[in-house]
Parts: C-alpha cells; structure tokens; sequence
C-alpha cells in the first residue's frame, strides 16, 4: 500500500513540475514571440499536455508582463539626455506624441493588432508618460481580444480529430505560426499602402 501511495505522490509531483516548467517555458516564449507563445501553448492545451486554462493563462501573464516591461523601458530611457532631447526636437516624435497622447485608449488598443508596432508603440508609450493605468487598460483589453481570437482557433483545430489522429501532430505549432505570420505581414503591408 505505501508503494501505490509513493507512487501516486512521484507521478503527482513529476505532472505538476511538468505542467510548471510548461507554464514557465510558455511566459518566456513570449518575450521572444507572443504570437508562437499562444499557438505552442493551444497546441499543448490540444494534446493534453497542459490544460487549456493554464495553457491561456501562461501566454496571457507572457504577453501583458512583456507589454509592460517595454513600457517601463521607455520610462527608464527618458533619463538619458539625448533621447529626452530626441524626443522633444524630432518631428516624427512629436508627430507620434500627439497621436499617442490624444487617445491614447484606442491608439494603444489598435497598435496591439498591428505587427511590427507593438515594439516601438509601447516603448515610445513609456517615454511620452502616457498613463500606467491608462496604458494597463489598453494593452490588457486588447491582449484578452488578441489571445481569446488565436488560442481557440489553435486549440479546437489541434483538438479535431484528424489532427489528433495524426502522427505529425506536433506540426500545428510551426504551420500556424507561419499561417500567422503571413497573415500578420499581409496586414502590415495594407495598413502601410493605406496610410501612405
């Protein structure tokens, strides 16, 4: 009987310090690339590897602590005197501050969904003192929008059956990060005609 119970306790211990090295893995990924970061965590969620919950979870907590980390870089950058006097003097800057700050709400919310922006819109943020709060509400909002769109379309797809059945199944994570990808730089091209 202790043997059945030492065994429960190791198989216990080794899925949840699995599932945690997972979680973890998932938060780090998306520092590097947010959009990777849901697909590979919907795509464990779909084989069980983790659950759908967590797998949401660790790619949201990434993204929003990523998103404010760059924030707070921007704030930190301002001390150094010739950025603050690029800031003030350029006239794109400028241009960039006054859409930032005249609705910061939106602007940060749209900047989100579009690729290529994030980056350079929330750091830039930091630096034209946009609002902590103003900018959490933003970034939050459309972060839940952004990771409630891409983890369910991951996840029912890795969970369908012939995907399931499939020996290849581990390919969901690369072919929709590159479905993404594409996507995300036809976006970015027809922004880009539309604004010029």
């Amino acid at each position: 009987m202790n043997d059945l119970i030492t065994n429960i306790q190791e198989a216990l211990f080794t899925y949840q310090s699995s599932e945690l090295s997972i979680f973890i893995g998932i938060i780090l990924l998306s520092y590097l690339l947010e959009d990777l970061a849901i697909i590979t965590a919907a795509s464990l969620s779909s084989q069980e590897m983790i659950t759908p919950i967590i797998g949401l979870t660790a790619a949201f907590i990434g993204i929003a602590s990523g998103d404010l980390g760059l924030y707070f870089l921007g704030r930190l950058s301002i001390r150094f005197r010739l950025l603050r006097y690029k800031t003030l003097t350029n006239t794109h800057l400028r241009y960039l501050r006054k859409k930032l700050q005249s609705n910061p709400m939106l602007n940060l919310f749209i900047i989100r969904f579009i690729p290529g922006l994030r980056t350079i819109g929330f750091t830039l943020s930091g630096v034209f003192h946009i609002r902590i709060f103003t900018f959490f509400i933003a970034v939050m909002g459309a972060t839940a929008v952004w990771t409630s769109i891409v983890f369910p379309s991951v996840y029912f797809l890795g969970s369908s059956h012939w995907v399931k059945t499939s020996e290849h199944q581990w390919l969901l994570i690369p072919v929709m990060t590159l479905v993404l990808f594409i996507t995300n730089r036809f976006a970015k091209k027809k922004i880009s005609k539309e604004l010029t």
